[in-house]
């Protein structure tokens, strides 16, 4: 299906590009690294049957700007607490995957925007995080970024490919490769690399148990990048959470295992129903 995020929101003289499905009470999606909201393309579909659904693409991914300066998750808290404020929602449920879920955690515990409810989806939460690539690549930014396309290009598909349990098909690849292709792309690419940074889930961390609504983790089994013990130790940390491991699926649990993200969180909100 063809993806599109229509409607453009001003930040700090960035675009941010979002986007709605469906209508009812609003669910907010929020997508990971290196991947954009086209991860929720065959989600949000299920999801909006009954909520509008809302979804966006963070500053430094997808179709919003990707300026040569801060996209770190050191901003995307701010930029999310003023998106929701721009929307006019109170309280929305949010389900947020990888770096979306420490944006996410962030926005509630530092910017005190309050959730109906939230799903986190192998987030980026707990000490130590980030893939061997990640490490290598944040001491030698200037060399990645400019290297020969050709070579970026045959590490995209693999680096891909490795957050998925299921062999993904060129096809599948394509949507998230093609966002980093090219050589001003590239350059983005390991640029947001570069930024990422413990100190931001660190500031929060110690602060889970803070937490003011009801939440529910979902992690796959098979995650490579993020294993599921990670998911266990956070589950621990978040008083009255509901844990559920994820059968064949690996980080990208979007495309790995989309019917049990719908069913999950339809459920979730089912289960918790009205305030």
């Amino acid at each position: 299906m063809t993806w599109k995020t229509p409607q453009t929101f001003d930040f700090e003289g960035h675009t941010v590009r979002w986007g709605t499905l469906g209508d009812g009470e609003p669910l907010v999606l929020m997508h990971g690294t290196p991947f954009w909201s086209y991860e929720w393309a065959r989600i949000a579909p299920l999801l909006a049957s009954e909520r509008k659904v809302y979804f966006f693409d963070m500053l430094g991914y997808g179709n919003s700007d990707r300026p040569d300066g801060d996209i770190s998750l050191g901003i995307q808290n701010r930029i999310f607490a003023t998106l929701v404020a721009h929307w006019g929602l109170e309280k929305p449920d949010v389900v947020a995957h990888d770096f979306g879920g420490a944006t996410a955690l962030r926005t509630h515990l530092i910017d005190r925007v309050d959730y109906k409810s939230l799903t986190l989806i192998d987030p980026v939460a707990i000490r130590p995080w980030g893939s061997p690539l990640v490490q290598h690549v944040k001491h030698h930014e200037a060399a990645f970024a400019g290297m020969p396309g050709y070579m970026h290009e045959a590490i995209l598909p693999a680096y891909l490919q490795s957050a998925m349990k299921r062999k993904a098909t060129p096809e599948t690849l394509a949507p998230y490769a093609e966002q980093w292709t090219g050589e001003s792309k590239q350059a983005s690419f390991y640029r947001q690399i570069a930024q990422m940074d413990q100190k931001y889930t660190d500031e929060v961390q110690d602060r889970y148990a803070d937490i003011r609504c009801p939440v529910q983790i979902l992690w796959g089994e098979d995650d490579e990048w993020i294993p599921i013990e990670r998911g266990r130790e956070l589950h621990a940390m978040i008083p009255g959470s509901t844990f559920i491991p994820v059968p064949g699926a690996g980080h990208l649990m979007q495309e790995d295992a989309p019917e049990a993200i719908a069913y999950h969180v339809l459920a979730f909100l089912k289960e918790k129903g009205p305030e």
